[in-house]
């Protein structure tokens, strides 16, 4: 066995460049002895249009360089030498774009997007429900679910989501997750009614997605039994 397990090598930093930055303490210091500042790690808030916390991800703050920005009006655009790992995928960035115009209202919103674009859609409804105020659960009454666009599985959360508690709003991204949230403390709890409108969409689309390989339900089926297991009346149609 021997050579068999080798450390592996750390991968590179890759770079993040901070674009029109008003630097305050601390780290003014850091851009004006960049090559002598470490600093350490912070998370990078990302603002829609209206001021509001939309995303955040951990940035390394060791600055490689600062210069005047291209903006001008006394910014500066900063190099950070490592940008961290979780960074959004290119499919985010319209994602972004529209959310940046302020949380979504209208339903429905995610479905023109593919399953990669719908689990970031996923990402921004995660730290929306992280920054908003806590709501007492509601439990009774009856619930609709558009099912016409559940085509895979980000899709079904994000439509079992709005279903509960409206557009943008979040009730897991997967079914651990949605377990979690079936128990209370995210403003909907059983017992309640769902109904499920072209349901025959997901129960297709889903046919192969396996949650667990030992009993071999596909998703679908998976969600509808855990469901219908914590108190839920599920109406298919």
């Amino acid at each position: 066995m021997d050579g068999l397990f080798e450390p592996r090598a750390d991968a590179a930093p890759v770079p993040l460049e901070l674009i029109g930055c008003e630097a305050t303490e601390p780290l003014l210091v850091g851009t004006q002895r960049p090559r002598r500042w470490t600093g350490s790690w912070a998370d990078l808030l990302v603002l829609d249009r209206h001021g509001a916390v939309m995303a955040s991800r951990p940035v390394g703050l060791a600055v490689t360089g600062a210069r005047p920005s291209v903006l001008g009006d006394g910014l500066e655009d900063i190099t950070l030498t490592d940008g961290g790992a979780d960074r959004p995928s290119p499919a985010a960035r319209s994602i972004w774009a529209e959310w940046y115009q302020g949380p979504p209202a209208a339903p429905n919103m995610w479905a023109p997007y593919d399953a990669q674009g719908r689990a970031a859609w996923l990402d921004l409804t995660t730290r929306a429900w992280r920054v908003a105020a806590p709501r007492p659960d509601r439990s009774g009454g009856e619930y609709h679910l558009d099912g016409r666009f559940v085509t895979d599985v980000p899709g079904l959360h994000c439509a079992i989501a709005e279903a509960l508690l409206g557009p943008g709003r979040y009730f897991g991204r997967e079914w651990a997750s949605f377990s979690d949230c079936l128990c209370g403390g995210f403003g909907v709890a059983p017992p309640f009614t769902m109904t499920w409108h072209d349901s025959e969409v997901a129960r297709r689309a889903l046919a192969d997605a396996v949650q667990d390989t030992e009993d071999q339900l596909s998703y679908f089926e998976e969600i509808v039994q855990l469901l219908e297991g914590r108190g839920v009346t599920v109406v298919l149609r």
